[in-house]
């Protein structure tokens, strides 16, 4: 079984995707809520597009490290371990649904189910994540579940956004990184 080197192409581009995931999540709208500083941003769509135009282990690390770096140098870094991991699992499921599509964008639905089943996974993990959280903190489970719940809604707004995000730019940005790794001599 032969594996297939990392060149600079993937390095520059990773890091291009790291960048956006970065940028994405710089821009912010705050939202209130009960549990941590939560808030509407781009990131969630850049590391989306970097697992379906790059691959799943460039993407998701692209998008761990946007991420990270942001939550080091917003003050979350406590949290950075946590957005590394939850960028592969994301990014996993993402690279399985359109794994179940034999990796054929031929149809923009295909694009648009890809982004839903990641934001519903998304969603999961930030549930999952506020009541751990929450439990941790002392919260009674009873009191922590409807909490988590109401942490909810800029993930939501998150979720809707990659959806449209994701759609609209995909097939232009797919021509883009076609033409990097394959440009002509």
């Amino acid at each position: 079984m032969s594996q297939k080197k990392l060149t600079t192409a993937d390095i520059i581009i990773t890091a291009l995707f790291a960048t956006m995931t970065f940028i994405g999540t710089m821009i912010r709208i705050p939202v209130p809520s009960p549990l941590g500083a939560p808030f509407i941003h781009l990131g969630n769509a850049m590391l989306l597009l970097a697992v379906l135009l790059i691959g799943f282990k460039k993407g998701a690390l692209a998008g761990g490290m946007g991420f990270a770096i942001f939550d080091i140098l917003n003050g979350f870094a406590i949290e950075a371990p946590y957005f590394i991991l939850e960028s592969f699992i994301v990014g996993g499921i993402a690279s399985i649904t359109f794994s179940l599509f034999n990796k054929k964008d031929d149809h923009s639905y295909k694009i648009i189910i890809v982004a839903l089943a990641a934001g519903i996974t998304k969603l999961v993990m930030t549930f999952l994540k506020n009541t751990v959280q929450l439990l941790f903190l002392g919260t009674d489970f009873k009191l922590a579940i409807p909490s988590a719940i109401m942490s909810l809604p800029a993930t939501v707004v998150n979720v809707i956004s990659t959806i449209i995000i994701v759609s609209l730019a995909y097939y232009p940005l797919k021509k883009l990184v076609h033409n990097f790794y394959h440009k002509p001599n």
